[in-house]
């Protein structure tokens, strides 16, 4: 983008997850840009047809270029907005705060989508909400349309992301135990990194703003059990750089709550990403999964989270050199070095002969990408 003064055109939706993870950032680093509420409309006339997929939030630039994914959306915009950085420069706060930010963005959905559409009386309002949001362009009674919501969400993103009778108590642990940790953190300091926000804020956020801080059931459970995370979500939400004046901690050094996330981080997620990248390599639609003593049955193999996990490979290997071994020896002391390399590198192929967080319009509407599935929806394939 030749002028980075020049606004953007921030495509996002009110009840959405990374909308309101890029919203914030967008708001912290005071960067120009129109907001765009969509609905069905636009996710098939727009964001369909320019960059093969109906869904959000996307950027697009003056120049008239498109951008999707949140997490390299904020690199593409750190390199032309400099001001009021989120990423650190000190390498090993760099890494961990993209690697919180990459369990906080993949991890934490499976709760967040579980609290919304498994209790009733969140599914209800919501279902409401998003259809008379999100379906307005949609003919049909508005109550047709809610349930319709309500079913399709539980069967893809519930039951279809092994939430189950079996696994229940494990995944509304995984929110609770998130809660204490950030607790334990955002009781002393402002930001998880220390007097201004990271890029593992923004992670976080996605989940804590739009699902958790706002669907009935998980508010409420925040309102009492983590009341500094709940004044850190307005916080964020409020924050700009330039009336920003602290400091993140000393260079090298992390807060002392970081390493129970991390801990965490290594027993899940990074096992996660392992058991699904070696089942995209097989070309298998569905795994199995153990983690701390629960066992997930038929998750979604995702294209996406294997190209997370080769990226965290690659902003490893990209450590000065004089990094590397205090990053490897904080992993391996919380669990988190074996998962991370299991296997060496597997190859994702997603964005391959691409540049993202660019979207190349689709050749032609074929079916796949109408009617692929959500968690692969654009026909990648592999090489």
């Amino acid at each position: 983008m030749d002028d980075p003064a020049a606004p953007l055109e921030a495509y996002v939706m009110d009840v959405s997850y990374f909308s309101g993870k890029l919203e914030a950032y967008l708001r912290y680093k005071q960067i120009t840009h129109r907001r765009v509420e969509v609905g069905w409309r636009q996710l098939t006339k727009i964001a369909l047809r320019e960059t093969g997929v109906r869904k959000v939030p996307l950027l697009r630039t003056p120049d008239g270029e498109w951008l999707q994914d949140t997490t390299p959306m904020i690199d593409w915009l750190e390199a032309r907005h400099p001001e009021g950085r989120v990423v650190p420069e000190d390498p090993v706060q760099g890494f961990f705060s993209r690697l919180l930010e990459d369990y906080a963005d993949e991890w934490l959905w499976r709760p967040a989508l579980h609290y919304r559409w498994s209790h009733p009386d969140d599914a209800r309002l919501l279902g409401r909400r998003i259809a008379r949001e999100v379906l307005k362009d949609v003919p049909g009674p508005l109550a047709l349309k809610a349930w319709n919501v309500r079913r399709r969400q539980r069967k893809l993103y519930v039951v279809g992301d092994g939430v189950c009778k079996q696994t229940r108590a494990h995944v509304e642990g995984t929110y609770t135990g998130v809660l204490d940790h950030l607790e334990e953190i955002l009781s002393h300091q402002r930001f998880l990194l220390g007097g201004r926000p990271s890029l593992a804020d923004f992670g976080f956020f996605a989940s804590m703003f739009r699902h958790f801080s706002q669907d009935p059931t998980p508010a409420k459970i925040l309102r009492e059990r983590a009341p500094a995370v709940n004044a850190w979500v307005a916080r964020l939400w409020n924050a700009r750089f330039s009336q920003d004046k602290g400091e993140w901690l000393p260079a090298g050094s992390l807060p002392p709550g970081w390493d129970a996330l991390l801990r965490e981080v290594g027993e899940t997620h990074l096992v996660s990403l392992h058991a699904n990248a070696v089942a995209w390599r097989a070309g298998r639609s569905r795994f199995d999964l153990e983690v701390q003593g629960t066992r997930y049955r038929g998750l979604p193999v995702v294209q996406y989270r294997a190209w997370c996990r080769e990226r965290l490979q690659d902003h490893f290997e990209s450590l000065p050199e004089s990094a590397k071994p205090v990053v490897r020896e904080r992993l391996e002391r919380q669990s988190a070095w074996e998962p991370l390399w299991q296997d060496g590198r597997i190859a994702s192929h997603l964005h391959q002969g691409g540049d993202p967080p660019r979207c190349r319009p689709p050749r032609r509407r074929d079916a796949a990408r109408i009617l692929g599935s959500p968690w692969n929806p654009t026909p990648t394939g592999r090489v």
